[in-house]
């Protein structure tokens, strides 16, 4: 399965949840699109509701199937809780680093900003977005991009970074000091669910 390339905010009204960060998708219209999205009281089943929650995740990190699978998998060979570690490998994608340091509006942004070369990683120009980033690594503009206006608006926006990252603005280099915690991701993500449907 491809990566989704529609319309972000049906899909955001769809799933219930804000995919791009903001909330702006759900203050005028917080149900579902369609004719019958207003009036729609269908009741999940227990499948339904994992599938939803996989979706939900899935679409907030910007990850087609395959990938996301195989980092389940992934996190599954690991020591701890396996949707835990699932949830903090999704939290070291580059892109997802680019886009807590404030660089990018949103993760499709940052993804695009990876994909095109702007962001080094240990003074090393990485293009994949995918690209895992360990607890020490150094997340840097090339001396090019530094005055990107893209960039220069996002960090106008932006004025939270996660504890478990540092963030030099007048240089715009980052930190990832650490692996994040499960309390420090999204709340709105019960990762139990996603692991129940992997399992069927």
């Amino acid at each position: 399965m491809s990566r989704y390339t529609g319309p972000s905010w049906k899909l955001s009204r769809r799933l219930g949840i804000s995919l791009s960060g903001t909330g702006k998708e759900l203050e005028k219209r917080p149900y579902a699109p369609g004719q019958h999205g207003p009036n729609q009281r269908k009741k999940l089943t227990e499948y339904g509701m994992q599938l939803q929650e996989k979706q939900k995740l899935r679409h907030t990190y910007g990850v087609n199937e395959r990938q996301f699978r195989n980092l389940f998998d992934k996190a599954g060979n690991m020591q701890g809780k396996h949707g835990e570690n699932f949830m903090i490998l999704l939290e070291t994608r580059l892109d997802n680093v680019v886009y807590r340091l404030g660089l990018a509006r949103t993760r499709r942004g940052a993804r695009q900003l990876v994909n095109h070369g702007h962001v080094m990683v240990d003074g090393k120009r990485v293009d994949i977005p995918s690209f895992s980033v360990k607890p020490g690594q150094e997340i840097s503009l090339r001396e090019k991009s530094q005055n990107l206006d893209v960039v220069n608006e996002s960090m106008e926006v932006n004025n939270f970074v996660p504890e478990y990252l540092t963030f030099d603005a007048d240089n715009k280099v980052g930190t990832f000091v650490r692996l994040p915690e499960r309390s420090e991701l999204s709340a709105e993500i019960n990762e139990a669910l996603i692991v129940e449907f992997y399992s069927r």
